[in-house]
């Protein structure tokens, strides 16, 4: 069954119709080139992101062998298993609290409005604007730099390397994307948080999340520099764009159907909920890899141990045997009890409520201001990657000139 290319570019552009009939036809699934295999339905998915003692995370999160140790960064808590991922998680959570999250939202407001009145601008001079780059991606970009307490003479600095890590994560970490200067750029960011790190050491006094990082003890340990750049790492790789396209995704599936966006304009309550339903039928997240520990069979198919597996989020979150036969229908007021855009287990997103406060906050705002903002699919560029999905450019319909 070869109707699982990850990188063709027509599965790409839509996965779904090939998710379904791996789901249908062939749940476990061999790749041959690179070689891994790939689940693609919800109950084995969920079960799999919840047996970290047999699906590890310690040799990498893609079907490319160990690409965080062959690009030398630092390692971070999604690339290791229990105890030592308990431990880290542990401290980190001590920093990165809900309460330090929505401490961020006003301040998010503020620059989310800044961005409407960008587009407006732009409207407003004749040029069309952009949702991904012009409101979408910049959000979260802004938000990590002020959470990490990147000053606002070094902001300029910032987003190249958010740019750097964020072509990474779509190439899979892979040796190919660091050519281009994403090489020096992560380079650089590594060595400006370690003399952060190390400012914030000598003085504690700081309120943001790196010297709540290096304050942060449990049981009398406390986080190394080299823990704290890979949650650096793991911010700034896995928390933007993956935000970003969040939001453009919402914008573009409402676009899909108009009485649910009306619905929503008129009733903020609804939010949280259609941010779940947008992650479930357009996860940013489409595909990550775990490594068996010992031989696995599923469906009469066994699985060695030692061999990659792609669990493919995508697939699992249109699972009509976990979310019924409307399971690729859009449905703001769908009862979720359980889905896989945050992955589950103890990986479950350590960020996940960063994530739904600046989407929230983007749709709350955006949709206040213009209530029949949509996209122009045709015109749009999607990227290509393997792992994740979303948006280079997303052009804006629906924003008036201010």
């Amino acid at each position: 069954m070869d109707v699982y290319d990850p990188f063709d570019p027509g599965f790409q552009a839509d996965p779904y119709p090939a998710y379904r009939r791996l789901r249908d036809e062939e749940p476990v699934h061999r790749h041959d080139d690179p070689p891994f295999w790939a689940l693609s339905r919800f109950e084995d998915i969920w079960a799999a992101t919840r047996d970290a003692g047999t699906f590890s995370s310690a040799q990498g999160l893609t079907f490319y062998p160990d690409e965080i140790g062959t690009l030398g960064l630092a390692p971070t808590i999604v690339m290791l298993d229990p105890p030592r991922h308990t431990v880290l998680r542990r401290l980190i959570s001590h920093a990165f609290t809900p309460r330090r999250i929505a401490a961020l939202e006003e301040v998010l407001r503020g620059f989310a409005r800044s961005r409407i009145r960008l587009m407006e601008q732009k409207a407003a001079d004749g040029a069309r604007p952009d949702l991904h780059q012009d409101f979408a991606s910049p959000l979260p970009t802004f938000a990590l730099a002020r959470l990490l307490g990147v000053p606002e003479a070094d902001r300029a600095r910032f987003g190249p390397w958010v740019s750097a890590l964020t072509t990474l994560q779509d190439d899979g970490f892979h040796l190919k994307a660091m050519k281009g200067g994403a090489a020096d750029a992560v380079a650089e960011m590594f060595g400006y948080f370690t003399e952060v790190i190390a400012a914030r050491r000598a003085d504690p006094s700081g309120d943001d999340l790196v010297s709540a990082l290096t304050a942060a003890e449990v049981d009398g340990e406390r986080l190394t520099d080299w823990d704290i750049l890979g949650f650096c790492f793991v911010m700034v790789a896995g928390g933007n764009d993956t935000t970003g396209n969040l939001i453009s995704h919402g914008v573009a599936l409402l676009d899909g159907d108009h009485a649910q966006r009306e619905r929503l304009a008129a009733d903020r309550s609804l939010v949280p909920n259609a941010l779940l339903e947008f992650l479930r039928l357009e996860g940013s997240v489409q595909a990550l890899a775990r490594t068996t520990t010992r031989p696995v069979t599923l469906h009469g198919t066994e699985i060695p141990a030692g061999e990659k597996v792609m669990m493919l989020f995508g697939a699992a979150n249109r699972d009509e045997r976990e979310f019924g036969p409307s399971a690729g229908d859009l449905d703001i007021t769908r009862d979720i009890p359980r889905h896989l855009g945050f992955s589950s287990g103890v990986h479950f997103c350590i960020g996940s409520h960063l994530a739904k406060l600046q989407a929230r906050v983007a749709l709350e705002e955006l949709l206040h201001a213009h209530p029949n903002v949509g996209v122009d699919i045709d015109n749009a560029e999607r990227i290509a990657s393997p792992f994740t999905r979303g948006w280079v450019s997303l052009p804006a319909t629906g924003i008036t000139a201010a």
